[in-house]
């Protein structure tokens, strides 16, 4: 028999050779492995697991001690205190990326705003708007069907209404404009090293990498946003903290006014902001 302190010292040890945050992955794993509380474990360290958790367990360390994120081995993620399933077809939900939501709350303030939000993914974003803003009309949008099936259960665990279209950007937009058109695109270029290190090494592809060394996804969408915005409306990116500068001159180019970016809470470029103008 193996009790909950003595599996958890044994995943600790393991752990301790390849993860920063092994005590914490070892509660985390423990936890979803016999569907309890942090709070339960501590209270309980003598009951017992079956030897099928027992398997269970080994083989959440397993993976992990491989390097794979702790949120694909759970299959959730929170963000905005929402409790999101994800997986390989969806990205991480980042905590930098509340920063944008934080953004959108700030500068949206009429009722029933309309708002698109470009490479969904899980559909954090749109329903973190959606829980602070129930009138607000919230699309989510991505190119993969995977992604967006993962963004449809969420929306049935969370009771929120979101809109979702399968679409490669604008592509498959109806004719509608919007307040604001939020994205946390592609914004890596293919050949950074970091694509090699730690939870990216397991994220998809698609929703990392852009060409035009990183920015020809927000190129392509600054180009075609102002199509889709009301006069006034706002284009909001998320991107990498070195490419604040690129991003204010693609949005120049494609005259957006009022831009601005805004650094994160480690002092780094992480969102920048246009205005679109409807000409007189």
């Amino acid at each position: 028999m193996i009790t909950v302190k003595q599996a958890q010292q044994r995943a600790v040890e393991v752990l301790l050779l390849s993860s920063d945050t092994a005590h914490m992955d070892v509660n985390i794993l423990v936890g979803h492995c016999l569907q309890k509380s942090r709070t339960w474990l501590m209270t309980w360290p003598d009951a017992a697991l079956t030897d099928d958790q027992v398997v269970e367990l080994e083989g959440y360390v397993a993976r992990r001690v491989k390097g794979e994120p702790i949120a694909y081995i759970v299959g959730e993620q929170e963000f905005w205190s929402l409790p999101l399933k994800v997986n390989r077809f969806t990205l991480i939900p980042r905590p930098e990326t509340e920063l944008l939501v934080e953004l959108a709350l700030e500068k949206i303030i009429k009722k029933n705003a309309t708002i698109l939000d470009l490479g969904t993914g899980s559909g954090a974003i749109p329903f973190a708007l959606k829980s602070e803003h129930p009138d607000w009309q919230v699309t989510g949008l991505d190119f993969s069907q995977d992604a967006l099936n993962v963004a449809k259960e969420n929306a049935d665990r969370l009771q929120l209404v979101v809109d979702f279209i399968q679409s490669d950007w604008f592509e498959k937009i109806p004719e509608q404009l919007f307040d604001l058109v939020i994205s946390n695109p592609p914004y890596i270029d293919g050949t950074d090293k970091h694509l090699a290190e730690g939870d990216v090494r397991f994220e998809p592809d698609t929703a990392l990498i852009a060409d035009e060394q990183g920015y020809g996804d927000i190129r392509r969408i600054s180009c075609e946003a102002s199509r889709y915005l009301t006069d006034g409306g706002l284009l909001m990116f998320e991107h990498g903290f070195e490419q604040g500068a690129g991003v204010r001159r693609i949005l120049k180019d494609s005259q957006f006014d009022e831009i601005e970016t805004i650094k994160d809470l480690a002092g780094l470029d992480r969102v920048t902001i246009g205005r679109w103008r409807s000409a007189p």
